[in-house]
């Protein structure tokens, strides 16, 4: 049996030679901590976790991106940014995967309906997806453009997981679920922005989808008026998941 390769990504793997493909897909060793959440104590493993960074983009948060261009103050955007700096590494070290959820669209819009795009332009003259930002010319929301890039102040590394979504679902149209199922990932934490829109949107359908959901309450943030933050707090702890916050997670992990 010494002579087997793997094939796949662990724990979802096999290990294969000429006669042999072992199907028994051992598991990983678990890492269990136990979380203090605003409504019970959660009993976790690090092993089948993972962080889902959600739209922390320059068209959301910095000053000269499109939500910026279109009126919107994206002061409140920016407050995840520090918990973020802090949190992701102290993720890594544990080997928690770290996955980038960003707006990206393709150049050719051939995907995007013609709904989702009244969205970002009622009027259909405006600066909506796909259009140049007047500022800098960086195409709103298209992937590889630096409107779509995640802010310069967040770290990103080669090993960190980086999918572009559509919609403010990001399971929707994309591989997102596949990726998390090869994975073994079942419990999510949820950061980023909008809370009330792009992070609850994927929140919701990964609740629907069986995941175990937990959202950083530092780590997120939204644009819309107050009671949006607190109908999503109450909504996430009422029928989808939880709420935490990283010092807590953080602790959580320092105390094994």
């Amino acid at each position: 049996m010494n002579n087997l390769r793997t094939l796949g990504v662990a724990p979802n793997a096999w290990a294969v030679n000429a006669e042999i493909a072992d199907i028994t897909r051992p598991p990983l060793e678990p890492k269990p901590v136990t979380l203090t959440t605003e409504t019970k104590t959660l009993r976790l493993d690090l092993t089948k976790t993972a962080i889902l960074v959600i739209d922390m983009q320059n068209d959301f948060c910095h000053p000269d991106g499109w939500l910026a261009h279109i009126g919107v103050d994206v002061t409140p955007a920016r407050t995840p940014i520090n918990p973020l700096k802090s949190f992701l590494p102290e993720l890594r070290k544990v080997n928690v995967p770290i996955i980038w959820l960003n707006w990206g669209n393709r150049p050719d819009l051939l995907n995007i309906s013609a709904g989702l795009r009244h969205v970002y332009n009622s009027t259909g003259d405006a600066v909506g997806l796909g259009d140049p930002l007047p500022t800098n010319n960086a195409k709103v929301l298209m992937a590889g453009s630096w409107a779509a890039a995640v802010v310069d102040e967040l770290e990103q590394k080669p090993e960190d997981i980086f999918i572009d979504k559509y919609r403010m679902s990001g399971f929707w149209d994309t591989p997102l679920d596949s990726i998390l199922r090869n994975l073994g990932k079942t419990t999510l934490l949820f950061a980023g922005v909008n809370a009330d829109q792009c992070v609850m949107a994927t929140l919701q359908d990964a609740n629907f989808l069986g995941y175990d959901c937990i959202l950083v309450k530092d780590c997120t943030a939204t644009t819309s008026p107050e009671y949006c933050w607190l109908a999503t707090l109450y909504n996430v702890k009422q029928c989808f998941g939880f709420v935490s916050d990283s010092q807590a997670i953080l602790k959580a992990i320092s105390h094994g």
